[in-house]
């Protein structure tokens, strides 16, 4: 009678090994919440993403044909709504070109408030709140009330900054909230992009998010501004949301293209 040798089953790990990652999981669980609470680790986790960000924008050359704000048609309209896509802002507050105050939106969920202590480290304001709606005429009271302090700022001649798309809808899709306050407050949208040589590309998360690098070259490229009127019907808000789009898009790939075209 044939004898079958019983093979091993691929890629399953011992016994010890699961037993070891269900512990190391338990463990986190424990002292994840206690961590998040600790404000000398936010404090520390914080500190370590300014230096961090400013160790990348440091070692990165600006590569010829880089955005200068000084003496240009931006410049003469500012201030203005800064506009950029989720996952391509990571190093924007280290490498703001304006010489003009800044006030960033940034999202009310527990996650984002790491990030809105590491904006303030660079010596931007942050408001709370979520502009990226595709429905701006139902804007939540924290998002109506984040949009009427954007509308403040820039009355005071500040910039101000929103990430244009949907959290966790279609990427690099112009939501309707950064039109709706070009429209309330009678200023211009500049939509913006950064990008460096080198990068990590995040390719399983929603918005490509892209990790920065040194030791490259860094450009800011910026699309036509996008006026509003202040009489503008959803028709015309509608077609100015898909120039936003368009303009965001065409902004990210110039950005890319400086950088990578020695490549």
């Amino acid at each position: 009678m044939e004898q079958r040798v019983a093979q091993p089953r691929a890629q399953e790990p011992a016994p010890g090994k699961k037993r070891g990652d269900r512990t190391l999981r338990s463990f986190w669980k424990r002292i994840r919440k206690p961590l998040a609470q600790s404000r000398f680790v936010k404090g520390a986790i914080v500190s370590l993403f300014v230096q961090a960000m400013r160790f990348i924008r440091m070692t990165n050359r600006t590569a010829p044909g880089s955005i200068r704000f000084e003496g240009s048609e931006y410049e003469r309209l500012e201030p203005a709504i800064i506009a950029l896509w989720h996952g391509q802002h990571l190093l924007m507050p280290a490498a703001y070109p304006s010489r003009r105050d800044l006030v960033a939106m940034v999202s009310r969920s527990a996650d984002a408030e790491l990030n809105a202590q590491v904006i303030e480290r660079f010596g931007i304001e942050t408001v709370r709140g979520s502009g990226g709606r595709e429905d701006a005429r139902h804007l939540d009271k924290g998002g109506a009330k984040a949009l009427i302090g954007l509308k403040k700022s820039l009355a005071a001649g500040k910039n101000v900054c929103m990430i244009a798309d949907i959290p966790h809808g279609t990427p690099r899709e112009a939501g309707m909230g950064v039109v709706l306050l070009a429209k309330l407050s009678g200023r211009p949208i500049f939509p913006a992009a950064l990008a460096t040589s080198r990068r990590k590309v995040l390719e399983k998360s929603w918005d490509k998010t892209t990790i920065n690098l040194p030791f490259g070259r860094l450009a800011i490229a910026a699309g036509r501004p996008v006026h509003v009127s202040a009489d503008a019907d959803e028709a015309e808000m509608e077609r100015k949301r898909r120039e936003l789009t368009d303009e965001l898009n065409a902004a990210t790939a110039k950005a890319y293209s400086l950088v990578d075209g020695g490549r």
